[in-house]
């Protein structure tokens, strides 16, 4: 297999390096071209790379009400697609479950268009909650100071280990094109993250606060400003995949245990960090 990511950033490297482990060959595009990726703009460069690709990946958010892949490569673009989205297109649902059938009702437009366009061309869409993996998890905010519980008792989010998500979207391009909701299996509220993380580091638990009080910024304010269960059972049942990190303890664990003095000179580094 031949895969191109536009945009390679945290996500879409581990994408490929899991990729490459199993034989498959990738180029990437960046905003700038660095450490061997196209740069975007090239597009006598991209499309010569879209004319030799099986597979083509993009990581690229919405600009506005439009999607930039679509809009300067859609007419060269293949028929094995794929494309992360969010699961913030199915709005808040009151701490409801969603799945892949649950309306689209979004706060942001551009992201509910950019998810229905790719749909439309055919693409296999991966709905995406909250993302960590080494160098971006509870345990680095809790080490920084910055982890925060917030009084919102009801409050309840998904998320997903960086390595659950690339073998997700590898498994996507052998399944049927449509909509797959990447997530673990145990949707819980962010303080239990935080108060796990510090018992793993024997750190003192931040006390509860409301989000004026630990002067969130507005996108942290607008990430509590909603509420859902992400349901997974499409991508198990269509695909084959099964997150081995199923709760944020199992993936916590292994990333504190890939930061100890003795995995430390073994363990892989963490790509450059982007929108996902």
């Amino acid at each position: 297999m031949k895969l191109l990511i536009f945009g390679l950033g945290y996500s879409a490297g581990y994408i490929a390096a899991t990729a490459r482990a199993r034989g498959w060959t990738v180029t990437g595009t960046t905003r700038d071209g660095r450490d061997g990726t196209l740069r975007f703009d090239d597009h006598t460069a991209v499309r010569a790379a879209l004319a030799g690709a099986d597979a083509v990946l993009s990581s690229v958010p919405p600009e506005g009400e439009g999607d930039p892949v679509l809009a300067r490569y859609g007419a060269a673009l293949g028929e094995r697609l794929g494309y992360l989205s969010s699961t913030g297109v199915y709005g808040d649902a009151g701490g409801a479950w969603v799945d892949e059938s649950a309306a689209i009702a979004g706060r942001r437009p551009g992201r509910n268009a950019a998810d229905a366009a790719w749909l439309a061309r055919g693409a296999r869409v991966f709905r995406l909650p909250g993302i960590y993996g080494p160098g971006r998890s509870a345990l680095e905010r809790v080490i920084e100071g910055a982890a925060h519980r917030i009084d919102l008792p009801d409050q309840v989010f998904s998320r997903i280990h960086v390595a659950d998500l690339a073998a997700g979207v590898l498994a996507g391009f052998a399944g049927p094109p449509g909509a797959y909701n990447l997530a673990d299996d145990l949707p819980c509220a962010q303080n239990d993250v935080i108060d796990f993380a510090c018992r793993l580091l024997g750190r003192p638990v931040p006390p509860l606060q409301t989000m004026e009080a630990a002067g969130l910024s507005p996108m942290a304010r607008a990430f509590y400003a909603e509420n859902r269960r992400v349901a997974n059972g499409k991508a198990k049942r269509m695909l084959g995949w099964r997150p081995v990190y199923a709760d944020y303890r199992l993936g916590l664990r292994a990333l504190n245990a890939m930061n100890s003095p003795a995995s430390a000179s073994t363990a892989p580094a963490a790509a450059s960090p982007d929108q996902r």
